[in-house]
């Protein structure tokens, strides 16, 4: 039997990848010393890989196909090919930034006080790369962790990933300039895009994984209402396309179906119950397919 050697990220994307997984229909069993999750599919193997070396395994065919970030591919330098952008981190469906922070009461205002400087990152090549682009020399040193208590004594300066900017705002530092956005993506490479049973696995298994993300945030909603209201009701409703309405047994009543922003649906259910709607039915979506 043939499988798709797929590489899951081991770390911060771990739990909601897995989480999003389900959602799409997949279920994977980690084991605490196992780097070999039991996926529910028998024409995939899943491998638990840091999102740092995905690249790497990616394009020697180790792997044919993982997810990790759009900043370890550019830091790898590795000939990957990105076939989806998945918009979702640790702690959200937002991307993540790469940010320049210095300790509040430092002198350095802009990159161009770096010169001469050292600077601590994870992210070592995309900063030497930002900094040679803005004619500015700086040691770039690796980071292998705490990077935020690195300032002042062991950096002037640090590159650190963050999602809200809380962790630095705790350690007394403040951001000077975004070096890098970024969001999660799937790469493959070459040998199994020309494979076209991996090729049609792999965009099978990226349908799903976005029709998981694409219900993240939004929820069914269904409810019986007076024919006579339904113009007034129906204009209360953001759809993601047209409502779905059907006849019911009552000829006086129809039913509606449509799905909305979960931000939204807590102000609009008493406005809907308020217009004339009734049996008002709220359910979580697994996948949204567009």
């Amino acid at each position: 039997m043939k499988q798709l050697k797929f590489g899951i990220p081991k770390g911060s994307l771990q739990e909601t990848t897995i989480y999003l997984l389900k959602k799409a229909g997949f279920s994977v069993r980690t084991t605490e010393r196992s780097y070999y999750p039991e996926i529910d599919d028998p024409e995939i193997s899943c491998m638990l890989i840091r999102a740092q070396e995905m690249p790497r395994y990616v394009e020697s065919g180790v792997l044919d196909v993982g997810i990790t970030g759009a900043d370890w591919v550019a830091e790898s330098g590795r000939k990957v090919a990105k076939v989806a952008d998945l918009i979702y981190a640790k702690q959200g469906l937002r991307k993540v930034r790469w940010v320049l922070a210095v300790p509040e009461g430092s002198k350095i205002k802009t990159v161009k006080n770096l010169q001469g400087k050292r600077v601590a990152t994870e992210l070592v090549n995309v900063v030497k790369n930002y900094l040679k682009e803005r004619k500015v020399q700086a040691e770039v040193e690796y980071s292998w962790g705490a990077t935020e208590a690195k300032p002042p004594e062991l950096a002037d300066a640090i590159v650190e990933l963050t999602e809200t900017g809380s962790s630095l705002r705790a350690n007394k530092l403040k951001i000077l300039e975004t070096v890098l956005e970024s969001n999660t993506v799937v790469v493959t490479n070459k040998a199994a895009l020309a494979d076209e049973w991996k090729k049609q696995k792999i965009e099978n298994l990226l349908m799903l994984l976005q029709g998981a993300l694409n219900a993240e945030e939004k929820v069914g909603l269904k409810m019986n209402l007076p024919k006579l209201k339904l113009k007034s009701i129906l204009s209360l409703l953001p759809a993601l396309q047209t409502p779905t309405i059907a006849e019911l047994s009552d000829p006086r009543f129809v039913d509606v179906d449509t799905i909305i922003s979960e931000k939204v649906v807590r102000d609009l259910i008493p406005r809907l119950k308020r217009a004339g709607a009734s049996g008002i039915v709220e359910y979580p979506l697994n996948k949204v397919i567009y």
